[in-house]
């Protein structure tokens, strides 16, 4: 695919992330020239105060790029090499209910795990398919580079609704985590590491950890797990610190319990929702939940710095930071696009990769990256603790998107039951028929 430039599109133009995208397209410039950037988002009022800050930022920093931004799917998506896909269907209102509906019940109400996540992907499906049916059609040889959540509903949905796609499926997630351990280690970042990985999106386990040396990284980020999990791995370097919400905290020191339950693989912080739901449901707050965490932090700060940067005319110290989820699109796109080789996690349908498991589940595994996709890297046969509970939760997936192409309301029941963040069929019953209420502008009428 090797060009002079390329030309992207990021799908949810008016998302939180984008401004940290637009600054890494620019700063990864000299190894990922991209020439054109269109923003694209179906709410255009929320687009025009995130795409108007990005505007005046790239005219002050590449006057020469070709930016624009629409609702107009056929101007957004023709004559392009990248679709950037982070959409939020139904935004942060729909989140706070995903989490606050099931707390109701006394279960875990979380953004992509368990019934919020369930309810979440009932949303997505469709809207992922949609941007994917787009690029298709108007840039057929386009890539897309999804990270919408919840990434393991999306990506099942893709493989059974458009298994011929040219889409790749990524989260950011181990990616912080790998940062933290190089941390640890007293290294950079997760460029510094090699790694063994395998699993679901935000349900899987490391098995091994090198340095590029090739050293043995495993006994000494072990150590650190045992004691602090992944606080210990926090940079607290120019106040960095400051910028973890109270949430992230729990959930970073809560990883030494999930760990000491198998103490030969370090766990995705995501675990703990299925392994202490109990401990997750007696520390939430039912009335103040990460949505609203999110709305009063992160949505207040980036939508009031856009805000800024438009009274000022001026990006000067606006306060966008490039962030991880930014750092890991941007090298992906670099691979496919220079055909650099480099290892990713991407989510991928099995295959043989983790050879005990589902052969049509969409594992997380480490997967070489070039100009033609993607070669799985295989991880073996995994013990039978984690055999147990990727069974339990790919079922879980699967019956989810049954439910959104069968309209079957028995299928999404059954999905819910089986979900180990819910105790009975009863309760799961009560959570659906209230998910259901609550999301009827979104999902397809069940039956």
């Amino acid at each position: 695919m090797a060009k002079s430039s390329y030309a992207v599109t990021i799908a949810g133009g008016g998302s939180t992330f984008t401004p940290g995208i637009a600054l890494m397209l620019l700063k990864e410039h000299d190894r990922f020239p991209v020439d054109k950037v269109i923003f694209y988002d179906n709410d255009a009022e929320r687009q025009e105060i995130v795409a108007k800050a990005c505007e005046i930022y790239f005219k002050e920093n590449a006057p020469e790029l070709d930016f624009s931004y629409t609702t107009d799917p056929e101007e957004a998506f023709t004559g392009i090499d990248f679709v950037l896909a982070h959409i939020r269907v139904g935004k942060y209102a729909m989140r706070e209910l995903d989490e606050k509906i099931p707390l109701k019940y006394g279960c875990v109400g979380q953004e992509t795990c368990g019934a919020g996540g369930i309810a979440y992907g009932m949303r997505s499906i469709g809207g992922v398919i949609e941007i994917l049916d787009y690029m298709e059609k108007y840039s057929p040889n386009a890539w897309m580079l999804n990270y919408s959540n919840p990434a393991a509903i999306v990506a099942e949905a893709c493989r059974v609704l458009r298994p011929n796609s040219k889409i790749i499926n990524i989260c950011d997630m181990p990616i912080d985590l790998m940062d933290k351990m190089a941390v640890m280690c007293g290294l950079n970042d997760h460029r510094d590491l090699q790694y063994s990985y395998y699993g679901l999106n935000h349900y899987g386990w490391f098995t091994k950890i090198f340095d590029k040396q090739g050293n043995d990284l495993m006994p000494q980020i072990k150590e650190h797990m045992a004691k602090n999990g992944y606080l210990d791995g926090i940079s607290h370097e120019e106040g960095q610190e400051q910028h973890i919400d109270e949430s992230w905290i729990h959930t970073f020191g809560k990883a030494k319990d999930v760990y000491a339950i198998d103490p030969e693989t370090i766990p995705n912080t995501y675990l703990k929702y299925y392994t202490f739901p109990d401990y997750v449901v007696e520390t939430s707050n039912p009335d103040y939940t990460r949505a609203n965490e999110v709305m009063d932090g992160r949505e207040k700060k980036v939508f009031g710095a856009c805000r800024k940067v438009i009274e000022t005319g001026t990006a000067e110290g606006a306060g966008f930071e490039a962030d991880a989820h930014a750092t890991y699109i941007v090298d992906l796109a670099c691979a496919l696009a220079e055909n650099t080789g480099e290892r990713f996690l991407l989510i991928v349908p099995n295959d043989g990769a983790v050879s005990n498991f589902d052969e049509t589940a969409m594992v997380e595994v480490p997967c070489i990256v070039g100009s033609n996709g993607y070669e799985k890297i295989c991880q073996g046969k995994v013990p039978q603790w984690q055999k147990g509970m990727l069974e339990q939760q790919v079922s879980v997936e699967k019956l989810v998107v049954q439910a959104w192409v069968e309209g079957s309301y028995q299928k999404l029941w059954q999905a819910l039951t089986l979900s180990a963040t819910i105790p009975s069929a009863k309760v799961a019953k009560q959570i659906l028929d209230d998910l259901i209420e609550a999301n009827k502008d979104y999902w397809p009428v069940l039956k």
